[in-house]
């Protein structure tokens, strides 16, 4: 219980909390319908599917190594919120908009680059607020409330895809004459707009992040735990001064 207390207690470190929760809810929406939507969108061509994975696998290994030469933003919660931005529009909205292995391929790369630089800077947030020897209770704890919303999204997008968006997108669907020129109908097409709809709303998180100020300025309005540890320091050393002096004065007398 401490961790939820911990957390809900400071109003930042709460709403940077929520943001990833819906950000993990919306992503996995999406992309536990990756390997479905590429199979069904070309007939179930098995070598397109592994090189569109093998080359996006490249682009999180390149993020990885971004990071470590260049340590992130400075401010750290850009890092956060415009990684969710950069993710859900060069990410998962081309995702679902394209039709060919480049396409799918150039997504997985922009998602794997920046995905390291988004949970570096979030991790890097917590790690500076949060005192060391509190971290495993309130981690844990922040872990939970990301990541519940995971199987959440898996275990609905299946049965949205196969109930409604798919048929929806099919030939003569409801949502073809709509939707059908930006992500095309047939098979896997209610899957690609599944996944337009999920950069959208993904980017709409990222955005909402910096309307709050409570989570734009978090790393203003919390001070790193350093920071104050120095502070009580600071005050113990000037009481320890101020109690020798006081010796000092009553021995002279």
């Amino acid at each position: 219980m401490f961790g939820f207390t911990y957390i809900f207690a400071r109003p930042s470190l709460l709403g940077l909390q929520l943001v990833f929760f819906f950000i993990n809810l919306i992503a996995s929406f999406s992309f536990t319908l990756f390997v479905p939507m590429i199979l069904a969108r070309t007939g179930n061509n098995e070598l397109v599917l592994g090189s569109a994975q093998s080359i996006g696998a490249v682009g999180g290994v390149a993020g990885g190594l971004l990071l470590s030469l260049w340590g992130g933003p400075k401010r750290r919660v850009n890092g956060v919120l415009g990684g969710m931005i950069l993710i859900s529009l060069l990410g998962s909205l081309p995702m679902g908009i394209g039709r060919t292995l480049f396409w799918w391929a150039t997504a997985g790369v922009m998602n794997g680059l920046v995905l390291p630089v988004l949970n570096g800077s979030n991790q890097a947030i917590w790690q500076s607020k949060v005192p060391p020897d509190i971290q495993g209770r309130v981690f844990a704890v922040r872990r939970l409330i990301a990541q519940i919303s995971s199987p959440i999204a898996m275990l609905s997008a299946g049965p949205l895809a196969d109930a409604l968006f798919e048929p929806a997108m099919a030939e003569g669907g409801v949502l073809a004459g709509v939707f059908g020129g930006l992500v095309g109908t047939g098979p896997g097409a209610g899957m690609a707009l599944m996944f337009v709809i999920s950069g959208v709303f993904g980017a709409l998180v990222g955005l909402g992040g910096y309307l709050f100020p409570a989570v734009r300025n978090v790393e203003e309005m919390m001070p790193d735990h350093d920071v104050m540890v120095d502070a009580v320091n600071t005050v113990d050393m000037v009481d320890t001064v101020n109690k020798v002096d006081k010796v000092d004065k009553v021995q002279q007398v």
